[in-house]
Formats: structure tokens, sequence, C-alpha cells
């Protein structure tokens, strides 16, 4: 083992054995770790990327835009799929084994010199999340985008501010964006139980009166309660489908905004969902940079960039898609996109692992109709159901069995579907990091 190697070995089982949630929720705690590094998170101008679904493939998108246009930039994902190093990507590269480790000790001695309480002991995502903050200064990035964790009003990435105190002159016009993609009911139990509440924790990362927001396509009930809380708070936006427009045109997807215009754009991801993640990724980078973008350069860069866990198709017989879907609203999604008549439903298998903290019944119904079975499996997650709770909650919809390793479940999913079938692995973040190393001929092992 190299000497890096054995440091992100070291650094991963520091991170893997903090808590995952704090006793008390806040950014209190945050804001002294941060002090305590020299507050790394004002070093650079920064969109923020929040909602229920899409962060990921949004903040994705909207820093491709922004290399495309010449700028170094940093992004902060999570989970991840494969490997931590995957949550903090500078350049388009996830973190070497060495930039990862020296950022986590970083971060881990300035947690050791404020000698917190135990009930108020630094979690993994404040952790990793300030790790990501202390890289990006580092490596002296123009610009990052940052995906928030749970909610908004508490998450450990709600510490961004207008006031940055170093980063380029000249080159960005705004400080902060706020990019909102989407709202649907999740964490009811931390975040409320209606639409109305979920907008006010998302929207809690912007300040009253702040007007550099871009939303995304929302449902009739969440463009409602989005509107009120915006009202309420004088907050004001670009939003797809109003000031931003998408369209299909002759020549691939068509971008509108108040300030540029954006022809002939190939996604390299499946999913016509991705589209609207890519209107609100490309409305967010031209607010940061104060000017439409040079579409050449944007037009090479979005048509070779990747969302691995997203809509991922591995070719064989049958072909294996995975999707990170993992919420109500996710897999409705998912099953849009399955719903193309390619292979007909009594033929799509789904391989499914659901946490014990969403609507496992919601999850599958919205299966129904599109996949003809469904292998219930468990990730390794602490908190995944166990099979037969899975297939309780199949209530008959869909013909279901249970294998509880998730390799063994693949197999047993190729074997249904067959040759000319589909498999679908979904439901949880987790099972997608169990089997995406499979798939793609690499080791991995079941977290």
């Amino acid at each position: 083992m190299t000497n890096d190697a054995g440091r992100y070995a070291r650094a991963v089982a520091q991170i893997e054995a903090l808590q995952i949630l704090g006793m008390r929720f806040g950014t209190a705690r945050m804001i002294r770790l941060l002090g305590a590094l020299g507050n790394p998170h004002l070093a650079q101008p920064t969109i923020h990327v929040v909602g229920t679904n899409g962060k990921t493939s949004t903040t994705r998108f909207a820093a491709c835009a922004l290399r495309s246009q010449g700028l170094a930039v940093g992004a902060y994902t999570s989970p991840h799929v494969i490997d931590w190093t995957e949550r903090i990507a500078i350049g388009g590269l996830p973190s070497t084994e060495g930039s990862f480790a020296d950022a986590v000790d970083t971060t881990l001695a300035a947690v050791q010199r404020l000698n917190l309480a135990p009930d108020d002991a630094a979690t993994q995502f404040e952790v990793i999340t300030a790790a990501g903050f202390v890289a990006f200064a580092s490596a002296g990035v123009d610009a990052a985008v940052v995906e928030a964790g749970l909610g908004g009003r508490f998450d450990a990435s709600n510490v961004l501010s207008d006031a940055v105190v170093s980063g380029p002159r000249g080159m960005l016009s705004a400080r902060r964006v706020v990019a909102l993609t989407n709202i649907s009911l999740e964490h009811t139990e931390i975040l409320g139980t209606t639409e109305r509440a979920i907008a006010a924790e998302k929207l809690a990362v912007a300040p009253d009166g702040f007007d550099r927001m871009v939303v995304g396509v929302l449902s009739d009930t969440a463009a409602v309660a989005v509107s009120d809380e915006m009202a309420a708070r004088q907050l004001s936006a670009w939003r797809v489908g109003r000031e931003v427009q998408i369209t299909q045109g002759m020549h691939g997807l068509d971008v509108r905004t108040p300030g540029g215009r954006y022809d002939g754009l190939t996604l390299g991801v499946e999913g016509a969902f991705q589209s609207d993640n890519l209107a609100v990724a490309l409305a967010a980078a031209e607010r940061l940079l104060g000017r439409p973008l040079d579409g050449e350069p944007l037009r090479a860069a979005i048509g070779a960039e990747r969302v691995p866990g997203r809509l991922e198709r591995f070719p064989g017989h049958p072909d294996v898609l995975v999707d990170g879907a993992h919420n109500p609203a996710g897999i409705a999604v998912l099953a849009a996109a399955l719903r193309d008549g390619s292979v007909p439903c009594d033929r799509i298998v789904a391989v499914v692992s659901i946490l014990d903290d969403k609507d496992a019944s919601a999850m599958l119904s919205a299966l129904a109709g599109t996949v003809g079975t469904v292998v219930a499996t468990r990730s390794g997650h602490l908190r995944a159901l166990q099979t037969e709770q899975i297939v309780t909650a199949v209530a008959g919809r869909m013909g279901a069995v249970q294998v509880t390793d998730p390799a063994d479940a693949l197999d047993r999913a190729r074997a249904i579907a067959g040759p000319r079938g589909l498999v679908v692995v979904c439901g949880s973040l987790y099972l997608i990091g169990a089997l995406r190393g499979v798939l793609a001929g690499k080791a991995n092992h079941l977290r």
C-alpha cells in the first residue's frame, strides 16, 4: 500500500467512525469549525444547490458549464457512489487519495482544537463538508458548486455568504447563487409534512431579499408553496418554464435564459428529466458569471459530462440500468423514463433496497405497471429494510422474490429478465454503491 493509499484509508476510517447526525441541529458548530480552519468556505464564489431530487446532476452540470468557460471549479456532492473521493471534485475529477487525506486531516485537527463536548461532537457530514471547503481553498479554485445534504436551513452547507474574502477579481459577477431543483415530500420527520414546510427549509439558505436564485420545474402544489415562501421573504428568481426555457430543437436541446441562448446541446446522460437539471445548471452558471456562456466550449463539455449512478447503462445480456432514485418522486421519474416501449414491462426486473426512513409502499407503487418483478435485497446499510419488508410493501402489485446479498440479487434479476430484458438497480444509493463497482468490473465492497 502506497503512503497516500494508507493515509486515505485512515482518513476514511476516521470519517466513517463519526456519528451521522449530531445531538442538536443547527449551523453554529459548523461555523465554529470553519472559523478554526480560517473560513475556507469564503475563499471563492459559490453556487449552492438545494432541492429534493436532481441535486447531484445539477451540481455536476453547473460545474461543467463553469469549467467550459475557463474557470478552475470545485464541486461538492453527496453521497458518493463508489468511494469518498467522489464527493470533493476539482477540475471535473475526484480528489486524489493524497489531497483527500490532507483535507480530512486538516479538518480533524481543527475539530480536536475545538475540544467539543461529547454531546456536541462534529458529525460525519460536517467534517466531510468542511474538508471539501479546505480542499477547494487549498487548490485555489475560481468558483465552487456545493450540493446541500438534508434540507437547507440546518444543513452543514448553509454557511455560504456573499462575503467572499479572496478569489478571482473581474471573472465573476456574483458572490453566490442559489439553485433550487425541485420540491417533494422527503425526510418529513425532520423537514415537515407539507411542501410549504419543506420549501421553507430548502429556501432558508437564501437570506431575505435575495435576488440571485434559479428555480427548477415544480409540481403545481410545490410551485404554490415556493411562490408563497418567496413572496413572504421577498426572494426573486429565474424560473425554468418562465424566464428560463428549454425545448427540443432540430439539433439538440435549446436553452433560453434572460441573458443567453444555447442551442444544439446534447446530453451525455440518459433521461428526459436531465434536461430540467441542465436548464437550472446553465442559468445558475450564467448568474454567477454575470454574462452569457460561450456556447461552443459549453456544447462540447456538456456532451462529454457523465453522472455516475443516474440512469447509467451497463450493456450486456440483459442490459443493467443503475439509478440513484431513492424516494417516491425519484422513483416516479425513473418509471417514466422506463416507459419508452423499448422493453416490455414484463421483462423489466428491478433490484431494490430501501432505507427505513423512506415510503417503501409509495416507491414500489410507482414501479407498478412498469416493472414485472422486484428482487428485494439489502444494501448492507444499518437502516436498510429487511427483504421481507420490501416484499410486504410490494403488496401483490408485481412479482417479488427475496435475495439478501446484492450481488446474488443482481444475478437472480438477470436470470428472470432474460437476455432481451432489462434489469434496473434502484431504491438506495447504498445499493448503487454496492453494485456499480461489480458492474464496472472493479473491486468493491458492500457498505
